[in-house]
């Protein structure tokens, strides 16, 4: 077989060499130790938890070490590709602040080692590929699908191995003239590496999370460029990753199983192969065993989910470092109100079996990270997102940008913050009382106290209630009143002796809490009603009482 000739009649279009595509990449000028890292997904739509699993590791890789993050868009495969799919990507890692140094952008590309979008690279991925062609080391396949499923369907029979290899590749060794007479009859083709190697021998390679791992050659031909001339994964992120000089892959263990390929391919090059990072899958618990996190069964691997209900970026973030790295959690405590960037992010805590997502455990880091948050920042957050996904609520924020500030600030700061709140979808019920239009009446008061009772703690307290009161003067006004009508000024003075008061000041104020908000637990009174405002509290101890009465 004439190599060069073969070439030529594939390739005819492709006057390239390597040699011309090296030139256009030059070495980084980066400090020692800088990692250049990608995350490179394709614009199918959906952008689910993992590419943000990876997109972390892949962003504090890079930066950790004054190295560069970029993003590259796979869109090989036309058909699952979406129209807007691309801009959705890049939204998405904008939303959750994962800022690239190059690559992809909506406008276009930002680098100088694109393009970045691998449907624009055809030529560089033929230029390689024609040079395969030319060593011997790839050919052209005229097989069909039939064909092909012919061949996986006697395998199956035969319980071997499937695949397109040795015996089975029936297009590897056809002649210079049968090749020129199918391409001359029309017949579409693709374009197969031609393996030489033996599956029965196996290496061994060290991954930066699975540790060594020991691999089987490959002796797959598989598929390099398609029918239309465009590659598959496989060879184009091998071209890709050497000549963006990648130093570290990050991407889900699913790729494991084609890892010896993408090897092989390095090696056939003459190329460093970069060094792989292969993420733990993200599994939760379902009736007692665990599984992978599942498209189809659950709503929060989409990252849309956690828009539409509203958990903050940095609660998100959070969480999944504490997946990523097994430190974190106590790196957190030690400080608490220190940037996550601010963690020595590193891949020998990471772990090597499935990561247990776990949604109220994404809860429990949600309310600590908004409870460190200052009111005006809570209102920033709240804001922007209720005017995509609450209007009224928007509107009501808005209207009173003070008032709503206040509402945040109530039990803000301090040793020990409120943590009411894990997600922003969570805010119209935590404000509803604050607002006319939003407020429910209690209908119900505490069992223990007597109608009567009730009535003369509301009506008493509505001669005696002053919004000008501080704290510690509203507090000693419940305490005082309660007295006089029965009730222990103390807790631990009515357990001690519960026959002898009618109750104690915490059912006082429970009173007063209901008549007030509706509900049984709100934040500090005191603070609710200063917010309200004496009328309103007038107006509502009124209702109270009224209601009661009936």
């Amino acid at each position: 077989m004439d190599h060069q000739r073969l070439a030529q009649l594939l390739f005819p279009d492709i006057t390239t060499t390597p040699e011309d595509i090296e030139k256009m990449y030059p070495p980084r000028n980066l400090p020692e130790g800088a990692k250049v890292t990608r995350m490179a997904p394709s614009p199918t739509g959906f952008m689910h938890l993992g590419n943000l699993f990876s997109a972390i590791v892949g962003e504090r890789l890079a930066h950790q070490s004054n190295g560069v993050f970029f993003l590259r868009i796979e869109d090989t495969d036309l058909k699952r590709a979406v129209e807007g799919g691309v801009e959705k990507i890049i939204n998405v890692f904008n939303h959750y602040g994962l800022n690239f140094d190059e690559g992809a952008t909506i406008d276009g590309d930002n680098g100088a080692y694109g393009p970045y979008r691998q449907r624009q690279r055809a030529n560089i991925y033929q230029t390689f590929a024609k040079q395969l062609v030319e060593r011997g080391l790839a050919y052209p396949c005229f097989c069909t699908e039939e064909e092909l499923t012919e061949m996986r369907e006697k395998q199956q029979e035969m319980k071997i191995n499937f695949g397109y290899y040795g015996e089975w590749a029936k297009c590897r060794n056809l002649s210079f003239e049968e090749i020129e007479a199918n391409i001359k009859a029309g017949k579409p083709y693709v374009l197969r590496f031609r393996s030489e190697g033996d599956p029965n021998k196996r290496f061994t390679h060290h991954d930066l999370v699975k540790g060594d791992i020991e691999l089987p050659e490959n002796d797959q031909d598989i598929v390099l460029l398609k029918s239309d001339g465009i590659p598959t994964y496989h060879f184009a992120h091998v071209v890709d990753d050497h000549l963006m000089q990648t130093t570290h892959v990050v991407r889900g263990e699913e790729w494991l199983a084609t890892l010896n390929i993408h090897l092989q391919l390095f090696r056939t090059m003459g190329w460093k192969a970069p060094k792989y990072v292969h993420t733990a899958q993200l599994m939760k618990m379902d009736g007692g065993s665990k599984r992978k996190l599942s498209k189809r069964k659950d709503p929060e691997l989409a990252l849309d989910f956690y828009n539409a209900e509203g958990y903050p970026v940095p609660s998100v973030l959070e969480y999944l470092m504490t997946l990523l790295n097994s430190n974190f959690e106590d790196w957190r405590m030690a400080n608490p109100t220190a940037p996550m960037n601010d963690f020595q992010f590193t891949t020998k805590k990471m772990s090597n079996s499935g990561s247990l997502f776990d949604i109220d455990k994404l809860k429990d880091v949600s309310k600590n990270t908004i409870s460190v948050m200052s009111a005006d920042e809570v209102y920033n957050e709240v804001t922007t997102w209720a005017k995509d996904f609450d209007q009224q609520l928007y509107s009501l924020l808005t209207a009173d940008e003070q008032k709503a500030k206040a509402i945040f600030a109530i039990g803000r700061g301090g040793a020990k913050p409120r943590k009411d709140l894990a997600v922003w979808s969570e805010v119209k019920d935590y404000v509803a009382f604050f607002y006319e239009e939003l407020f429910t009446p209690a209908t119900e008061y505490p069992e223990n106290i007597s109608k009567e009772d009730t009535l003369a703690i509301l009506n008493q307290y509505k001669g005696i209630y002053s919004a000008a009161d501080d704290g510690e003067v509203w507090f000693n006004k419940v305490r005082e009143m309660g007295e006089a009508l029965g009730f222990a000024g103390k807790p631990k003075d009515y357990k001690k002796n519960p026959d002898q008061f009618k109750g104690h000041v915490g059912d006082v104020s429970q009173v007063i809490r209901l008549a007030i908000t509706g509900r049984t637990n709100s934040p500090d009174l005191c603070s609710v009603m200063q917010i309200l405002g004496e009328e309103t509290c007038q107006q509502r101890l009124s209702q109270a009482i009224e209601t009661i009465e009936k």
